[in-house]
């Protein structure tokens, strides 16, 4: 049975279903679709910096996007989210049941996680302060930073706890900085998956009999 003392949560496609949205506003902002599909800019872009995301949508469509592409871009997101953003499904049934501290660790700015887990309710489980966000310590996925981070602030060494992630930019993250991994699949990157330390898992109710909890 695993000793784990604490669960990391990520936040988009682990907790909330926002993926798709933010990918399919960023690409209707971008006015081309042929430079790449929804497909692909969902493996390519999930769990990244939304600078770096746009950085390579500006290098495969051959020119720069207007100074307030970023801005505008969160507002069209952040409306979309408060109509359509959903839970992942079975999540808030698996937050009820853990017993365990727990918490989220997102490369998102603090007000869009805030945001996406009240219009879920899962904002309840992680008040008052267990959310935590790369723009508070300037370190983004595939860098660990915003994990350790996490781990240090809940008061947990990253050996007594598990990550719970979804795209290649976080596992990575979990795994260099000597986190265990549990990879949920969702469709996006699971054939980049090949490292045994990663346990992959497909339904939320899966994880408390991966876990021991």
């Amino acid at each position: 049975m695993l000793d784990v003392k604490c669960i990391i949560f990520d936040c988009d496609g682990v907790l909330v279903d926002t993926e798709s949205i933010m990918i399919s506003v960023l690409l209707e902002m971008a006015g081309e679709p042929a430079v790449i599909d929804l497909e692909e800019a969902l493996k390519l872009f999930s769990g990244r910096q939304i600078l770096e995301t746009i950085k390579i949508l500006e290098e495969r469509r051959g020119k720069a996007f207007p100074e307030n592409f970023e801005i505008e871009f969160r507002r069209k997101a952040y409306e979309r989210f408060k109509q359509e953003v959903r839970p992942i499904a079975g999540v808030s049934e698996l937050l009820s049941t853990i017993k365990l501290p727990c918490c989220v660790a997102s490369s998102g700015p603090r007000e869009k996680i805030e945001l996406n887990l009240q219009v879920t309710g899962l904002i309840r489980f992680f008040e008052p302060h267990r959310i935590f966000s790369s723009y508070e310590i300037d370190s983004w996925k595939p860098d660990p930073g915003i994990f350790l981070y996490a781990a240090k602030s809940m008061g947990y060494k990253p050996s007594e706890c598990v990550v719970i992630e979804d795209s290649l930019a976080g596992i990575t993250a979990g795994l260099a900085g000597g986190f265990r991994v549990y990879a949920f699949a969702n469709g996006y990157d699971e054939n980049e998956w090949i490292d045994e330390r990663v346990q992959v898992f497909r339904k939320m109710s899966e994880l408390p009999a991966l876990l021991g909890i």
